[in-house]
């Protein structure tokens, strides 16, 4: 039963993903990739188009049988930080990075990059304070997913990064505490990013910040439901550096430059012309 919500999303998002990558091609939701190809976006909104889909039998079970297998608080903080997500994807303007976006915002303008900042902190510590028992625990796990979402972010920048380093981050702390329950308790969406995430490697389409948000807070939620507040601390030390180096350095230029991550950010990706 507690595998139920993963293997549901990823059913509904396997059945939905030809539709959605034929309308968005359809209506011209189109963006241009890093070597000039027009590629369907954002493909992110098949991970709540699957996670919905599979919601409704889970909804169902959930009633009739009095099961467990819905995380509300978890459900309201994705969904959330995916609606900041496509409100960045349809309407962002030139600003990029936190200082961009904070420098826009202190000169009167509307930034789309700052309400998604401001929302997705409100969402986690909103999720923190229903989860977490202690005021360490609360304050690591707020901080922690709005980091991960941002990080994840600034790693979208070639098909399939974002959710290679998903895999391997929920990989590495599957083995490292021989514990599938995180796994299993946001299988609703890691479904339908593995989906998604194999369809952005093969440029089928583009996450976009819908996507990459997605698998970001959900990246975050991982580590928050694994680790223990010395491991929240630790983690949340090492997304501040990624987050400082993104801001000030290249991301992008750093895995290209450095062989071992270049060969793995490479692996399924289609050849460039």
């Amino acid at each position: 039963m507690r595998a139920l919500p993963l293997i549901l999303s990823t059913a509904a998002a396997l059945a939905i993903a030809p539709s959605l990558v034929a309308f968005l091609r359809g209506q011209g939701y189109v963006r241009e990739n890093y070597r000039g190809a027009a590629i369907p976006c954002p493909l992110g909104l098949l991970v709540p188009a699957g996670a919905l889909a599979a919601l409704v039998p889970l909804a169902l079970l959930a009633g009739l049988l009095d099961s467990q297998t819905l995380d509300i608080a978890g459900l309201f903080l994705v969904a959330g930080v995916m609606v900041l997500g496509l409100a960045d994807d349809a309407y962002s303007g030139p600003s990029r990075g936190w200082r961009g976006h904070g420098a826009a915002t202190l000169r009167g303008a509307f930034s789309t990059g700052a309400l998604k900042a401001y929302g997705t902190l409100g969402l986690a510590l909103t999720w923190a304070a229903l989860t977490q028992p202690t005021i360490a625990r609360f304050l690591l796990s707020a901080g922690v997913i709005v980091l991960a979402t941002n990080v994840f972010n600034l790693l979208d920048l070639r098909p399939g990064r974002s959710v290679k380093a998903f895999i391997l981050l929920g990989g590495a702390l599957t083995l490292a505490t021989l514990d599938s329950g995180p796994l299993l308790d946001l299988g609703l969406w890691v479904g339908p990013i593995l989906v998604a995430g194999a369809l952005d490697l093969r440029e089928r389409g583009m996450l976009g910040d819908t996507g990459s948000n997605a698998v970001g807070a959900v990246a975050g939620l991982w580590l928050a439901l694994t680790l223990s507040t010395a491991g929240l601390a630790i983690a949340a030390g090492a997304l501040v550096i990624l987050t400082l180096y993104g801001e000030l350095r290249s991301i992008n230029t750093l895995v290209e430059r450095t062989p071992g991550l270049r060969h793995l950010d490479s692996l399924g990706r289609v050849p460039r012309a």
